[in-house]
C-alpha cells in the first residue's frame, strides 16, 4: 500500500456509539491512550519515522467533516502523515487545526516537518485532552482526539494500520 491510500482509509472511519462492539481490553488499551502515541510506538522498535502525504493551509470545504468539531474558521492548517516503526506503516494520521488559532507557540505546527506531532505535544508535559473517540474501518481500529496545547484546539485523527503493534 502507499502512503496516500493509507491516508484515504482515514476516511472511511466509522465512529462507534455506545452500542456498538468495543475493542478486547488489549486494544482499548492502545487507543485509549492519554500520553503520547509516538512514545508508545517508539517502545516497540529502533525508530519511529513520519512520512508527510498531506501539508498547509486547505479551506473548510477540503478538511473534511472532522471540522465541525472545531471552532468555525475560513482556513484550516492540515497534515497528514504515516507513522513508521523500523520502515513498518504503523499508523495513519490527519492533524486539523484553526488557522486563526496558530499563534503564537501553536505556530511551531506549521514546521514540523518529519516530526512527529507527538514529539512536540508532550514535549512540556501533557496537553488537555477533551475527548477520546473510537471508530473502525473495516478491521482496523481509530481513535480521534481533540487536544488543546497552550489552550489551542487541534483535531487528531489517528489509524492504526495492519502491522501496528496494537494488533499483536
Amino acid at each position: 500500500m502507499t502512503n496516500n491510500l493509507y491516508i484515504s482509509l482515514l476516511a472511511s472511519i466509522q465512529w462507534l456509539t455506545p452500542q456498538s462492539p468495543q475493542p478486547d481490553p488489549t486494544k482499548r488499551d492502545w487507543l485509549l491512550e492519554c500520553d503520547s502515541m509516538t512514545r508508545r510506538l517508539e517502545r516497540h522498535c529502533r525508530q519511529v519515522s513520519v512520512q508527510r502525504a498531506r501539508e498547509g493551509y486547505v479551506f473548510a470545504g477540503e478538511a473534511g467533516d472532522d471540522i465541525a468539531l472545531l471552532p468555525a474558521s475560513e482556513r484550516y492548517w492540515l497534515r497528514e502523515v504515516v507513522l513508521y516503526g523500523d520502515g513498518n506503516p504503523w499508523l495513519a494520521g490527519r492533524m486539523v487545526i484553526p488557522a486563526a488559532v496558530l499563534e503564537g507557540p501553536a505556530c511551531a505546527l506549521k514546521t514540523l516537518g518529519d516530526m512527529p506531532l507527538g514529539r512536540w505535544l508532550f514535549r512540556d508535559g501533557m496537553p488537555t485532552r477533551d475527548y477520546i473517540q473510537l471508530g473502525r474501518a473495516g478491521n482496523l481500529w481509530a481513535r480521534r482526539s481533540c487536544l488543546r496545547p497552550h489552550g489551542k484546539p487541534l483535531l487528531l485523527t489517528e489509524l492504526f494500520l495492519p502491522d501496528a503493534p496494537l494488533y499483536r
